[in-house]
């Protein structure tokens, strides 16, 4: 699968990470032996960007030359250790054509199930769909679920699948009452949605989501509690101070 990956084939990188997920990799150590407190994996950066060299095999780990430790790890649990941290993996970076590269990005999607995100590269804008009935009613509902601080918006194109209309949550509470509401309030408003018009949500808490990072550095709220005038949710309402305010899951996508 790694052969078969070149600029825009995104169908080849797809079925390359459904393989990372499901196998395993030989991450290669740059200090002490696999499962030791010294262990430490090695790093490259490229434009900008960390990544953890690894091979795919120990026929590549032989055809590298390698003559260091290296550590078995599953893609999962190599995806789930290092993505946190914002660094991704290099597979077989002394392959003809210097390997393949895997930004922490695309393993958060392995951690999240592959067909759970959209594929990237993501492009984004602002949407250009001609629907008030669907951001009146929506702003509606926003106003009268206290757990809702602003919504955002923007137009998402994904590498593969069709493109859809993305709503940014920001929550001044995400626990587990405050998640069901917000959840009633989307089920509420997609009724106004055209037909064949795909929907999601994503949580603008979530710093590691890019559509919420885009939205948070190119877009403005279309509904704002606060610039309403309304008084943002107290005690008195069942939520937490600002200083206790819960960090909980995110409210999934519809």
């Amino acid at each position: 699968m790694l052969r078969q990956v070149t600029p825009g084939r995104f169908d080849a990188y797809e079925a390359l990470l459904h393989a990372l997920a499901d196998g395993q990799v030989w991450m290669l150590l740059w200090n002490g032996q696999s499962g030791s407190p010294d262990a430490q994996y090695g790093n490259m950066e490229v434009e900008g960007y960390g990544y953890a060299p690894c091979v795919t095999s120990a026929q590549e780990l032989a055809a590298s030359g390698w003559n260091r430790a290296c550590e078995v790890v599953s893609g999962r649990d190599i995806a789930r250790a290092l993505y946190p941290d914002r660094w991704g993996i290099w597979l077989n970076p002394h392959a003809p054509g210097g390997g393949v590269g895997v930004p922490w990005l695309d393993l958060r999607r392995v951690v999240a199930g592959l067909d759970r995100m959209p594929a990237g590269p993501l492009r984004m804008s602002e949407p250009a769909l001609e629907i008030p009935q669907f951001y009146a009613l929506l702003a509606q509902n926003a106003h009268r679920t206290p757990a809702v601080r602003s919504l955002r918006r923007a137009w998402v194109q994904p590498a593969l699948g069709a493109p859809y209309l993305a709503i940014g949550l920001d929550l001044y509470d995400t626990g587990r009452q405050a998640v069901e509401a917000v959840r009633a309030m989307m089920q509420q408003s997609v009724a106004a949605v055209p037909e064949g018009l795909p929907v999601s949500t994503v949580a603008m808490s979530d710093e590691y989501d890019p559509v919420a990072m885009w939205l948070r550095a190119n877009s403005r709220p279309f509904y704002d509690r606060e610039a309403h005038g309304a008084p943002a949710p107290t005690a008195g309402y069942g939520y937490p101070p600002a200083h206790g305010r819960q960090q909980g899951s995110a409210p999934q996508a519809y």
